[in-house]
């Protein structure tokens, strides 16, 4: 008779170990739950810091090109953009050329916003990563970036 699996170390996962779907999986529940324990800055959530930033890199972006290059939903990206603009951190235009657009741009509040929680958030995502060193953690977010199709780019 098999002994019963007392703890998580204990189970087996056989042929998963090598799917590379599951364990991203397995790694990004394992990010958000220690972005979350506390480790992580407070009062940001990383999706929505995210379209924040990137709207504020790319001003006057369309919402449909922002939700499918951060592959959000367009009912989740509509709920997201409406929920910033009341509360003041995104203001929406339809150019005159194409009346079905969206352009989007930080107001004053959301550039604040951003200049408030970057620092947290991005000197949080310097020292995630545990237990990988430096170097091993560099190698996977440039192995990541080319499975995904995100070129590196420039830091200002």
């Amino acid at each position: 008779m098999d002994m019963p699996i007392r703890s998580t170390g204990d189970v087996k996962v056989g042929e998963l170990t090598n799917a590379l779907g599951f364990l991203l999986r397995l790694a990004q529940l394992q990010s958000f739950d220690d972005f979350f324990s506390g480790n992580g800055p407070r009062g940001v959530k990383p999706g929505e810091f995210s379209v924040l930033w990137v709207i504020g890199q790319n001003p006057g972006i369309r919402q449909s090109v922002l939700g499918q290059r951060l592959m959000i939903k367009r009912a989740h990206m509509t709920k997201l953009i409406r929920a910033f603009e009341d509360n003041g951190l995104v203001s929406r235009r339809i150019p005159d050329e194409d009346r079905r657009a969206v352009e989007l741009t930080l107001t004053a509040k959301g550039e604040g916003e951003i200049a408030r929680t970057a620092p947290g958030f991005f000197a949080y995502e310097e020292k995630s990563g545990a237990p990988l060193t430096s170097k091993e953690r560099s190698q996977l977010v440039s192995l990541l970036r080319k499975f995904v199709g995100i070129e590196e780019e420039d830091r200002p």
